[in-house]
């Protein structure tokens, strides 16, 4: 069960919300009654409520924006008792001082802003010892572990447990924290008015992540990165998630740089079954397999992770997408079209610039690579043997392929540019891996001098469509990956 939160300053917008949530199909609202500009009129908002109920009222030291003295508050919550509420929200100070009143149930709650301490199972007891009927322990994640250790700690409580970590590291456990025995998550109205760190909304909670299907059987799937933030894969893989009714959900993982093997090990002890890896982490996810495909021990790099019985495998998806992608588009002109001998330069030094100038010079192409970190593109240039030119010096020759592979020009800063529009070559090939937006500066720049261009949404529902099959076994439309992404991204743009 979903509990959406409601913080308005106006009585009358409050319980609008509860009769608009009600035909949205919630089941359980919280009203934050500290939100409300005037004193909370409880009878007035608790009279014809058309879903139960759980009253709240915050302290400034819990985050929240009640004005009023601490005797006023705990004498609202007492009213809240006596009105009939189905549930008033308790800290463990308050609780010592309200008695169990009637079939109000009591839900007991700790709040840490700053961290997951280590003691959250003492913190626990102490809670369930204050006559709770549930107890709520919502903590922030500074390391995917936070996680791991809040739903191990919802499993194994003898009463009902509502746990869960802030945060963009926190997404997971607010999703995943029913399929542990969690009696209820939180979620915010709107994506516009979110009441803690991390809070999704109810819309994308039910028809994005699922949460009301996810059981114990339910397949799991993630993309590890940071950021992770803007990735439009969690859409897509969801998607085909849902139009394949498979049993399953896709979710964005942050994974900060440098946590990624224990983020990973944490992760697998969870009971996914295939992560999608992008940046930074794609050369360390080679590591995490126990086995690797050709292309990835080629490449060194791996985008993809899946099990195979008992064994996880990186497979490097980028590689095929990439050169497919561009091949492809050179042959919508000439069906005999190759890259073989042309001279290419990748603007980039990162996992997906690997696995493009390995494609290339598999293919035959002479391949220069640039990067703006000169000792990391060094180091790329001499692993996979091809020349090296200074980020400086990157336009001084000419290329009949140019390939970015930096995130430079990407969603928000889409009036950068990654490379001098009076450099590029007439009649050649431009080829940026960026999605969103899917006509970058870099494109329309290059498209100016008559180059053939190729978009990043190619190379990504391409790579994507492949995962998927990795993942599931089950093909993918490409056709209907490119609808669904060039309908996300518009949705995007559009002002919330």
């Amino acid at each position: 069960m979903i509990c959406v939160s409601i913080g308005r300053t106006r009585h009358e917008m409050m319980i609008a919300e509860q009769h608009a949530l009600f035909e949205r199909r919630a089941k359980l609202l919280e009203l934050r009654i500290d939100w409300l500009k005037k004193s909370p009129d409880l009878p007035r908002l608790l009279k014809d409520r058309p879903v139960p109920t759980v009253v709240t009222c915050r302290r400034p030291a819990d985050q929240g924006r009640w004005a009023g003295s601490e005797e006023q508050r705990l004498g609202l919550l007492r009213q809240a008792i006596i009105e009939g509420a189905e549930y008033v929200d308790l800290e463990e100070d308050a609780a010592k001082r309200i008695p169990r009143h009637g079939d109000t149930q009591r839900i007991v709650s700790y709040h840490d802003f700053s961290e997951t301490p280590d003691n959250i199972d003492e913190i626990h007891r102490r809670l369930a010892d204050c006559d709770a009927d549930v107890v709520k322990i919502v903590t922030t994640a500074l390391h995917p572990s936070d996680n791991v250790r809040m739903l191990n700690l919802v499993r194994r409580a003898s009463i009902p447990t509502v746990g869960f970590c802030m945060g963009e590291l926190g997404l997971l456990s607010r999703v995943l924290c029913g399929r542990y025995g969690a009696p209820f998550t939180y979620a915010s109205f709107s994506q516009d008015r979110v009441m803690a760190p991390g809070q999704v909304s109810f819309d994308q909670m039910q028809h994005e992540y699922f949460y009301e299907r996810i059981t114990a059987k339910t397949q799991l799937f993630g993309v590890m990165g940071d950021p992770i933030g803007h990735s439009k894969s969690p859409r897509l893989h969801n998607q085909l998630l849902r139009d394949s009714r498979l049993d399953a959900v896709y979710l964005p993982l942050l994974v900060p740089k440098g946590s990624f093997a224990s983020a990973f090990a944490d992760y697998a002890t969870l009971g996914f079954d295939g992560f999608s890896v992008t940046i930074p982490h794609k050369e360390e996810a080679v590591r995490a397999a126990a086995r690797a495909d050709d292309d990835v021990m080629q490449i060194g790099a791996s985008n993809t992770l899946y099990r195979d019985g008992s064994q996880w495998v990186a497979a490097n998806t980028d590689y095929t997408a990439a050169l497919s992608s561009l091949v492809d588009a050179i042959r919508e002109t000439d069906p005999d079209a190759t890259v073989s001998g042309k001279r290419a330069i990748i603007l980039g030094s990162g996992g997906v610039a690997r696995a493009v100038a390995v494609g290339l010079i598999r293919s035959g192409a002479l391949v220069t690579i640039t990067g703006r970190t000169r000792p990391k593109a060094e180091k790329l240039a001499a692993e996979i043997g091809c020349h090296i030119v200074s980020w400086e010096n990157r336009s001084s020759e000419t290329y009949e392929v140019v390939v970015n592979c930096t995130p430079v020009g990407m969603h928000p800063n889409v009036d950068e540019t990654p490379f001098p529009d009076n450099a590029f070559s007439e009649h050649g090939v431009a080829f940026d891996t960026i999605y969103t937006p899917e006509n970058t500066l870099f494109l329309k720049q290059a498209r100016s001098r008559g180059c053939l261009t190729v978009s990043g949404l190619e190379m990504f529902v391409r790579q994507a469509a492949a995962q998927f099959e990795l993942f599931t076994g089950l093909p993918a439309s490409l056709p209907l990956l490119r609808r669904d992404l060039r309908r996300e991204i518009s949705a995007a743009r559009l002002p919330s």
